[in-house]
């Protein structure tokens, strides 16, 4: 990358990365709504809700940098130089991250660039797809009859394999959020069942979660490939493991329909027969 002396680019600009949330554009900080207005380029990934943008000013820059499985705009190691050239240009930048920056959004390695460049920089943090995605179908995450204790993870591969601590997600009383997890949604519950889970673990599959095209399906680490397979569901999608699933009929949400809640969570306590468990879904 051609540095400041060489570009004449005077004093150093700014970048916030800001959490866009998990897809509904009013689930948005006030302070990311006030530095989207400001902002004089605005960096923005796939997941974001294209209706944020609409708070940036008529000037504004909007570059997308986003990423879909096997298909990159721009590489990460890209994004982080163009950040930085950005910054040495002396731009005011918003760096539009959906859900949390910090929460699998790689915005670490963003702000590690941004450091050893020494371009100032902010994180503004957003919901999370995880509690964003439980919200809006009535999942508690944690709850006093069922879970003390919530984790997060990414289903990504290590030498062909899933890097998962299986003996973590299957202590008792607990719920396991999988993020990017639909593609081996088969092998997760097989895993799961194999180091020591009920097979009857209710297991919720959310796709577009908090927004109007929200999709859900439901059912148990039994069967919840085999549901998927007859109702495929776009990604990325987000799996809740965990009896939190089954305790959602006992919450009334504002605006919810009718009967809604109690009959997702009839679904689990009613689920068809067991079906032989598919590592090959998504």
């Amino acid at each position: 990358m051609t540095g400041p002396a060489a570009t004449g680019i005077g004093t150093a600009g700014r970048v916030d990365l800001v959490g866009a949330g998990p897809g509904d554009p009013e689930l948005i900080t006030l302070k990311a709504v006030r530095l989207l207005e400001q902002a004089e380029v605005v960096v923005y990934d796939r997941l974001v809700n294209p209706a944020l943008l609409h708070h940036c000013r008529p000037n504004c820059a909007q570059i997308y940098v986003g990423k879909r499985k096997h298909c990159h705009s721009l590489p990460q190691a890209r994004i982080c130089e163009l950040l930085v050239l950005l910054g040495r240009q002396g731009k005011r930048v918003v760096r539009l991250k959906g859900g949390d920056p910090f929460i699998f959004g790689r915005g670490g390695e963003e702000i590690d660039a941004l450091n050893a460049a020494g371009i100032p920089c902010a994180l503004v943090p957003g919901i999370t797809a995880a509690t964003g995605c439980a919200a809006a179908t009535g999942i508690p995450l944690t709850h006093r009859d069922h879970a003390q204790a919530v984790t997060f993870v990414t289903a990504h591969r290590r030498d062909g394999k899933l890097a998962l601590d299986w003996a973590l997600l299957c202590r008792p009383n607990h719920t396991t959020v999988i993020y990017m997890g639909l593609s081996c949604l088969g092998e997760i519950a097989v895993g799961l069942i194999g180091h020591g889970l009920p097979s009857a673990t209710p297991v919720a599959v959310i796709a577009n979660g908090t927004t109007v095209r929200q999709q859900e399906v439901i059912g148990t680490l039994a069967d919840i490939a085999w549901r998927v397979e007859q109702q495929p569901l776009p990604s990325p999608a987000l799996l809740i493991v965990g009896d939190v699933v089954a305790a959602r009929g006992q919450l009334t949400l504002p605006g919810s329909e009718s009967g809604r809640a109690l009959e997702m969570s009839s679904a689990v306590s009613n689920a068809a027969p067991v079906r032989p468990l598919s590592s090959r879904v998504g």
